[in-house]
């Protein structure tokens, strides 16, 4: 999703090709990536990786759900993407409990598993933005093969649950914002982050990815080859960090995080049920990148509040979430500073 210049379709293919020539072989995109481009882009790449030969995986997805609606995209997906079947496919984007019911009720589920019967797509995945405990309920449903789930060297407490899930349960894991949805690297904040031994953060974030025991792949967005090529030696020769150097960047990022959440979640205690912690964590974005954009997309497309002011009319104030929050941070003096930057024009 994070193609710099999609009317160069020639060349963003070229990325995919770098990557598959560096011994990349998993490709993840969607319906709706990059103004709609991104299977197309992927699809060209595709006819020319099969021409060369070697083995790679194709993973895509569909946020409908309805499951007539969800067959029509899987098959237009085909057709862009130049495969006869779709490795991966995604029921995509389940944001809650209530989301996750709907995609059964109205058949999406079901459109899935009898499109994996029919051979048309090979392994029935999810991803998800549910925290840990929640991603675990829906996996142990038995309806899928794996899971899309975030995760990062700063979020690791909120979804640890749902890859030890996975784990216990011989199911596929692929990491989404594997790097923090590319905050790691911009942000010196997070530079404490990098080992010694490794030439950037970004290396070392991903090291501490692929070494989480129950992972399988991490995503990672690329938008240049210098990009892709960093990626690559995160992982070839891949040097997995132990148990005690796991330890070491968890304590760094609880002690060095500096006001900053790390989705711990021990400020989920609202009596009036509001989600701090995501607001929370779209603060974070505020914070590093300076502008109401990062603040609200994050709210809107990580977590899928849309009636943020709403959510935040109930808030009493009564200050319970912050006397649980282990990082000290001043939540109520936040809550109030979105409040406001929401009802600014």
């Amino acid at each position: 999703m994070r193609f710099p210049n999609v009317a160069d379709e020639e060349a963003m293919a070229g990325l995919v090709l770098r990557a598959f020539e560096k011994g990349v072989n998993y490709f993840d995109t969607a319906p709706g990536y990059n103004q709609d481009k991104s299977e197309i882009i992927v699809g060209r790449a595709v006819l020319e990786m099969k021409r060369r030969g070697g083995a790679f995986f194709v993973s895509t997805k569909s946020g409908e759900e309805e499951g007539g609606k969800v067959r029509a995209e899987l098959e237009r997906s085909l057709r862009r993407l130049n495969v006869e079947a779709i490795d991966f496919y995604h029921c995509w984007c389940v944001m809650s409990m209530e989301d996750w019911a709907l995609r059964k009720s109205k058949g999406a589920v079901a459109e899935i598993r009898k499109a994996r019967d029919e051979g048309l797509i090979r392994h029935a995945v999810i991803s998800t933005h549910l925290d840990g405990e929640d991603i675990g309920r829906v996996l142990e449903e038995g309806h899928f093969e794996g899971v899309t789930l975030g995760y990062s060297a700063i979020n690791f407490p909120y979804r640890g649950a749902g890859i030890e899930a996975a784990r216990r349960l011989g199911l596929g894991v692929a990491v989404m914002n594997p790097l923090g949805g590319g905050l790691i690297p911009k942000h010196a904040r997070l530079g404490f982050i990098r080992r010694p031994e490794d030439p950037s953060a970004a290396v070392s974030a991903l090291r501490f990815v692929l070494s989480t025991p129950g992972v399988t792949t991490a995503l990672v967005g690329c938008s240049t080859p210098e990009q892709i090529d960093e990626a690559v030696s995160a992982a070839d020769p891949f040097r997995p960090l132990g148990e005690a150097d796991m330890a070491d960047v968890r304590r760094g990022v609880e002690a060095q995080f500096d006001k900053l959440c790390t989705l711990c979640c021990y400020c989920d205690v609202c009596p009036e049920g509001i989600p701090i912690y995501q607001m929370m964590n779209a603060f974070n974005h505020l914070l590093l990148e300076g502008d109401d954009k990062n603040l609200k997309g994050q709210l809107k497309w990580h977590w899928g509040i849309e009636d943020v002011s709403g959510a935040l009319a109930k808030c009493t104030r009564c200050g319970r979430c912050q006397a649980e929050c282990t990082q000290h941070i001043p939540i109520v003096e936040r809550i109030e500073e979105i409040v406001r930057r929401y009802q600014s024009p």
